[in-house]
């Protein structure tokens, strides 16, 4: 909306209208739902006696809130920075939340957050039952995503620094126990690769005592496995199987499944295989009785050894319904079948591969001994030796029957009999012949042999009752599928980062540059989360002189496109610039974003400078003498100001 000036606009002392009228005018184009008259009455009101009462005011924002029409959202948002800019005294709560609601149901998230952030900056909570719907239509989008983010953090960090001591706890009650709210933007910072903001949500709902539901551990266990946090997983799992039951198992679905893409991604096939194993062993109730004794779960969020650490206690029985989480697993690993949890194909294929790689097969036998000894019939041995037969890996498929022989488990002629063929083909006489020979020892212990007779490759389909043809298999097609995707240096560079992720928690940056020297020694090449847990451990430290190395060495990759474009992590690093007073720093990652059309939180910005450098180089500019850095310093604090609006 624009506000004329009293001065352009002369009227005579007895043509004006009174106060009263004016009032009524007002109020009269309200209830007949003419905004444009009201509008008109309260400008006039406006340049003849200022701003009228509260109650006027707010009257009029939640009237404009309520058309349908965006041109009515945008006059009661200028209406609001208006009165916010005069006397945000006048700016009542509820009116704010309800205009909030409805720039972000008109999927205007920019302003919505705005109004929001006026609520905060007057010491209020938001209404939260009224903020979890705003959130609900603002993270609809990417930027509403950020922004809802953001929100929410400053909300919690806004109130945590007026709690003095614990006795104050009770100002934080509202949003404590709405674990939903959390749950949605947490969800968000996941869909979006938002990997700083989710941890830093994470360790606030640590802080102000959120105690989360079910959907928290299946995000909480998606945010672990995209930076690749597998201790905190395994931590998760030694928590989950405390509980006497899994009320809700369809949802730990998505748990166990980052939990078993880690122990793929880590190349550690003996924890995947005894995970495997754990599924069957492991079965819980999955009905809930309500007896006191269930106890919270636990989250925890770092090393518990150091003070950096955070938990966040989570309630097995508890999870909202109207908050949904998408019924299949994102890895496709874990399958919840008949009430119960079962790996997938996909993940023996994986399981195969992996071992095959490693050249440790006993890995996989293992799985079948184990199961075999438990009476339980999941896995078939002959469908594993089969494929790896004909993905070509014979060495893999001896080691297997030579296992289950060893173990005493029978497997069946037909497996033997397909590997003699392969072998015959690749004209391997001396494994076809050790093959043969190892026919003939077992051969009075199978069931589908008839004979006493030397074995030859002439007569053994003679002897031989039912010989199976060697078939295609869905597990083939899984491992086919599967080698595509392989990546066998991948565990290489999670370790490498978790390792520098452990050393930046604990400001130990020392060892954590020592460990990122040793990562590019290696020709491995940094991630976007490598540069995100420096630049998190350095920001913690206020080490702006060392973050604008890092800044250089990030945008060079950038440049050459050895590094994926990370919002999160230039948003890091404008606000870490911002309060080390690196201007020109400031200006060249909002230049980077800009030419690359990523999302600047102008407001967050604006509010991080005049929060600390709100009267720097005011007085500059009347010294004549001044050296070219001050001059470029000042040239770069105008620039910033400029573009954020700063007058």
């Amino acid at each position: 909306m624009r506000y004329i000036s009293a001065s352009t606009s002369k009227v005579l002392p007895w043509e004006a209208p009174s106060r009263e009228t004016l009032l009524k005018k007002i109020e009269g184009a309200m209830k007949d739902g003419n905004a444009e008259e009201a509008l008109q009455s309260f400008g006039d009101y406006k340049k003849l006696h200022g701003l009228p009462e509260p109650q006027v005011v707010n009257s009029m924002i939640v009237s404009l809130s309520y058309m349908s029409s965006r041109r009515w959202l945008q006059r009661a948002f200028d209406m609001v920075l208006y009165v916010h800019q005069i006397n945000s005294n006048l700016l009542n709560c509820g009116s704010l939340m309800r205009l909030a609601l409805a720039l972000a149901r008109d999927q205007t998230p920019v302003p919505a957050s705005t109004v929001l952030r006026i609520i905060l900056e007057s010491g209020k909570l938001p209404d939260v039952d009224i903020l979890s719907m705003v959130f609900l239509h603002m993270l609809k989008s990417q930027v509403g995503s950020y922004l809802a983010t953001d929100v929410l953090i400053e909300t919690c960090e806004s109130f945590l620094d007026q709690v003095a001591d614990r006795r104050e706890m009770k100002k934080l009650d509202p949003i404590k126990n709405n674990a939903t709210l959390f749950n949605m933007v947490l969800e968000s910072c996941v869909n979006f690769k938002c990997i700083i903001k989710a941890q830093k949500i994470m360790e606030l709902m640590s802080l102000v005592g959120v105690v989360g539901d079910v959907n928290t551990v299946v995000i909480a266990s998606r945010v672990f496995e995209m930076v690749g946090q597998r201790d905190e997983l395994i931590k998760m799992k030694i928590s989950i199987d405390s509980l006497t039951s899994l009320p809700f198992i369809q949802y730990y679905q998505h748990f166990y499944d980052s939990l078993l893409s880690l122990h793929f991604k880590y190349n550690d096939m003996d924890a995947a295989a005894k995970f495997l194993i754990n599924l069957y062993q492991q079965r819980k109730p999955s009905v809930f009785f309500c007896n006191g004794l269930q106890k919270h779960g636990i989250i925890q969020i770092g090393s518990g050894n150091l003070k950096t650490g955070h938990r966040i206690m989570f309630d097995p029985g508890k999870v909202d319904r109207g908050f949904v989480l998408g019924t299949e697993s994102q890895f496709g690993l874990v399958v919840l079948t008949d009430g119960n949890l079962l790996h997938t194909e996909k993940a023996l294929a994986k399981l195969i591969i992996g071992c095959v790689k490693s050249r440790n097969m006993h890995t996989v036998s293992s799985i079948f001994v184990t199961l075999h000894k438990e009476d339980v019939k999941v896995i078939s041995p002959p469908d594993v030796v089969n494929a790896c037969i004909q993905m070509g890996w014979l060495d893999a498929a001896h080691d297997i029957l030579d296992d289950l022989e060893s173990a005493g488990i029978q497997v069946g002629i037909a497996s033997y009999i397909s590997l003699l063929r392969a072998y015959e083909k690749e004209h391997k006489s001396e494994e076809s012949n050790g093959l043969l020979q190892q026919i003939q020892k077992i051969a009075s212990t199978m069931d589908d042999i008839h004979t006493n007779s030397p074995f030859t490759i002439k007569n053994i389909t003679k002897i031989v009752k039912d010989e199976m043809p060697l078939i295609s298999s869905s597990l083939f097609a899984a491992l086919a599928e599967e080698m595509k995707h392989y990546n066998p240096g991948e565990h290489l560079t999670l370790e490498f980062n978790n390792s520098i992720l452990f050393f930046c928690k604990a400001k130990m940056m020392e060892d954590a540059l020592c460990t990122y020297k040793r990562m590019r020694e290696q020709n491995i090449r940094p991630t976007s989360y490598t540069f995100c847990h420096i630049l998190c451990g350095y920001s913690a430290m206020d080490m702006h002189r060392e973050i604008t190395m890092l800044w250089g060495e990030i945008k060079r990759r950038l440049e050459n496109g050895e590094l994926d474009v990370d919002r999160d992590l230039l948003d890091c690093l404008i606000l870490t610039f911002l309060k080390g007073g690196y201007f020109s720093r400031v200006m060249e990652v909002i230049s980077y974003m800009s030419i690359h059309n990523i999302y600047c939180d102008k407001w967050k910005y604006r509010h991080v400078f005049l929060k600390l450098h709100k009267n720097l180089y005011r007085n500059l500019n009347s010294l004549h003498d001044k050296t070219e850095a001050q001059n470029k310093r000042i040239e770069d604090v105008r620039a910033f100001r400029s573009w954020s609006g700063i007058k």
